[in-house]
């Protein structure tokens, strides 16, 4: 019986022949490697996309205008225009910093493969304060209700859930568009509106640039409403009182909440008196920063609200809004303190202003100096100098009695430290009766 040939394949060109009926040859290592790689990639990929659209409270690593993947916490998200049934922005908050920097982000801004699952907060809590310290859980506790002191747990709750996400992205006043920080409660209809318009004058705001352009040729301000009280230069400070100009006031309000995250007043603004600084040019008098006051405070308050508008932060506004606070109560012949609670940025600025004043004095004055002499001198209520001193050290309790220790190399230190003490106010140029004597 004749014989037949068994087929043959060649491979990569050369004479080798395999039987069709023999053993298979070995696959590479490079391509089952290749093959795995593949078939994890696939497996990853539907992994992330399974979780899509994130649930609110997810944990995950966002890119940041750094360039760098910083943690996050999914406040909220909404679902895009255009695109798929998984094309979401997702409003976050960057864990490591203050929530005046939440924002809408982007699905590729988010690594996937960092993604935590959603965990139940209260339990949460419960776990992370039992592996914390003492110390630890004072400064997280501290943070978390910076600016809210006076809120209780229910209530701080409620709060951020009512102002968790910002409503309004950017403003334009006068010459700056400013990235917004918090929310503010704007009548419903602007609730569409991811910009709004501000005339720097009236404080009227709208929707669209056509409006503001039509409003500022009809606006006939050039200053806030109010009486110029002072002028240094081109620096000048108008005193607006809430009952006279309601409307002013509540939109000075709606304004400064953007940038404020602790409580303001809204509509109540007939009982307050709004100090509003300006610089001076030949186009009119532009807004820098603001504070308001109660007319009448039973606590002793010089000042309710305080914000420097952010195109003019750290250029010494903010000491010189305060000191001028002080100034204001010296002519009452009043000692005044800040309402409580303060904003971060306030505290701060105070903290430094005391400081500085406190320091001052110390270091010129020869021989015993008692707190309440330096009240008298500055203004400043007796409770706010012994907190200063003593977070200073530069206080003890000998004998039933505080004794202040200046030792001028420590006072030297602790100026130093402080740093410059920013805008001096020219006493000479305030021109001001104080309310209850205007009444």
């Amino acid at each position: 019986m004749g014989s037949i040939d068994a087929p043959t394949f060649t491979q990569n060109g050369s004479d080798a022949t395999v039987a069709a009926d023999g053993p298979p040859p070995p696959v590479p290592d490079s391509i089952i490697m290749t093959m795995e790689k593949t078939l994890e990639a696939d497996s990853s990929r539907k992994r992330r996309f399974g979780m899509l659209p994130l649930e609110v409270g997810t944990r995950v690593m966002c890119r940041w205008r750094d360039g760098k993947y910083h943690p996050v916490k999914v406040i909220e998200r909404r679902k895009m225009h255009i695109g798929g049934v998984n094309d979401y922005e997702y409003y976050v908050h960057y864990t490591e910093f203050n929530r005046r920097l939440d924002e809408w982000v982007k699905l590729e801004q988010l690594d996937l493969e960092s993604v935590e699952a959603v965990v139940d907060e209260k339990v949460e809590d419960k776990v992370t304060s039992l592996k914390m310290t003492r110390h630890q859980k004072r400064k997280i506790d501290e943070t978390h209700v910076e600016g809210h002191e006076e809120l209780d747990a229910a209530s701080l709750r409620e709060h951020e859930e009512f102002t968790k996400v910002k409503n309004i992205a950017t403003i334009e006043l006068g010459r700056y568009e400013i990235e917004t920080w918090y929310f503010s409660p704007f009548p419903p209809e602007y609730n569409d509106s991811l910009k709004l318009y501000f005339c720097e004058f009236c404080l009227n705001f709208m929707k669209r640039k056509e409006q503001l352009q039509r409003h500022m040729r009809k606006c006939d301000l050039k200053h806030p409403p109010g009486d110029e009280i002072y002028r240094s230069g081109t620096l000048s400070m108008f005193e607006v009182d809430g009952k006279k100009n309601k409307v002013y006031g509540q939109n000075l309000c709606y304004l400064a909440k953007l940038f404020l995250d602790h409580k303001t007043l809204y509509y109540d603004v007939d009982l307050f008196l709004f100090y509003v600084l300006c610089e001076c040019d030949d186009r009119g008098c532009h807004m820098v920063g603001y504070f308001s006051k109660e007319k009448h405070s039973e606590e002793s308050y010089n000042l309710a609200c305080i914000l420097t508008l952010p195109p003019y932060q750290r250029k010494g506004y903010g000491k010189f809004l305060i000191a001028f606070s002080y100034e204001l109560s010296k002519k009452e012949g009043k000692v005044g303190t800040p309402e409580r609670p303060l904003s971060d940025l306030g505290l701060l600025s105070y903290r430094g202003y005391w400081t500085r004043v406190l320091l001052d004095i110390l270091k010129k004055h020869k021989g015993n100096i008692s707190i309440k002499e330096l009240s008298d001198m500055t203004a400043i209520k007796a409770e706010d100098i012994l907190t200063t001193l003593q977070s200073l050290e530069l206080i003890q309790y000998r004998k039933g009695q505080h004794v202040i220790c200046a030792d001028p190399k420590v006072l030297d230190r602790h100026l130093k430290a402080a740093g410059r003490g920013g805008l001096e106010v020219d006493v000479s140029k305030l021109i001001w009766t104080p309310y209850k004597e205007q009444g």
